[in-house]
């Protein structure tokens, strides 16, 4: 053998075994966020798993990740991820985001469903987010509120006063009662009150405030509460008779209406994001995703018991009908 053909050959074997250990050893990242325990009861949970694995990350083999319940207090659950030193951290929806963003200016950072990134200050814009953030958004900034009365008006002809369940602790909402909703209410020409609930035991209050306040219909919004107590809302809105929209899909069995983007969707684009920050793309490079559809569902089995009609033009609308 000559004498450079055995050198590249000894290097091969002195460092291939080393080489494949490297590539055997896990990857780590940060979760600060909420999963139910059984990703096969939550589309999300299962759809977030899917999309990792379709870029060939396997939880608990090649990646392992940390996870952070928000309930346990945003700030020291965001400053004890950011210590793990995990290679990047994954923040479900905008208070986990704003804390991460807050924790640390290095470790990457991947928001999923934050409604408006630019105007809670996570990134400078959707294009060239900046930093060390990015993500993917859950609709398109503005006209959301008022897009949700007008579905709500079609269904409830002649209301006037639409409520809105708003979690106060939450950015976005917080955010919407400041601008976008006073705004739609004066261009659109309807009452929009809000009835508030952080805590599943203020559902109960929240709602009976609507039908105090005569509420025509509500508006249920995206948040942790509403999602993770989604069973226990659409009960009362049908305990108190309201008609309602929400965002998420996961309502359409048992509510009236749904009009937002696919979340199990969103959940499974984020492990392309997650995939290419673990291969060496920096945040600032990733463009804040935003969803492209919008779906439209309704359940006429609800309209009827409410004693509504769905307009024949709507049925042709919607994406999926519920008989």
């Amino acid at each position: 053998m000559k004498r450079r053909e055995f050198i590249g050959a000894t290097a091969a074997v002195l460092v291939s075994p080393r080489r494949s250990l490297a590539q055997a050893k896990p990857r780590r990242i940060g979760f600060l966020g909420r999963w139910a325990d059984d990703p096969t009861r939550d589309p999300s949970h299962a759809a977030w798993l899917s999309g990792l694995r379709e870029k060939g990350w396997i939880e608990g083999k090649n990646l392992l990740v940390d996870y952070r319940d928000p309930a346990g207090g945003l700030p020291a659950l965001a400053a004890d991820l950011v210590a793990l030193t995990p290679e990047l951290i994954i923040a479900s929806g905008p208070n986990p985001a704003i804390a991460l963003k807050a924790a640390t200016t290095t470790i990457p950072i991947v928001f999923v469903a934050v409604y408006d990134p630019i105007a809670i200050g996570l990134v400078q814009s959707l294009s060239h987010p900046g930093g060390n953030i990015t993500g993917l958004a859950t609709s398109v900034p503005g006209g959301m509120t008022g897009k949700n009365v007008e579905i709500l008006r079609e269904l409830v002809p002649g209301a006037t006063k639409i409520a809105l369940l708003v979690n106060p602790e939450n950015a976005i909402h917080r955010l919407l009662l400041a601008e976008e909703i006073p705004r739609t209410a004066g261009n659109i020409g309807v009452a929009l009150p809000t009835v508030e609930a952080s805590k599943a035991e203020e559902l109960d209050v929240a709602f009976a405030s609507a039908v105090a306040q005569h509420a025509d219909a509500i508006i249920v919004l995206g948040d942790y509460l509403t999602v993770f107590e989604g069973p226990r809302v659409v009960a009362l809105a049908a305990k108190h008779n309201l008609p309602a929209i929400y965002l998420f899909r996961q309502f359409a069995k048992d509510g009236l209406v749904v009009y937002g983007p696919e979340l199990p969707a969103i959940w499974r684009r984020a492990g392309s994001y997650i995939d290419k920050i673990l291969k060496g793309t920096k945040p600032s490079d990733l463009p804040v995703e935003q969803p492209t559809k919008f779906e439209l569902v309704i359940n006429v089995k609800i309209a009827k018991a409410l004693g509504l009609t769905v307009p024949p033009s709507m049925l042709v609308r919607a994406d999926e009908v519920i008989e």
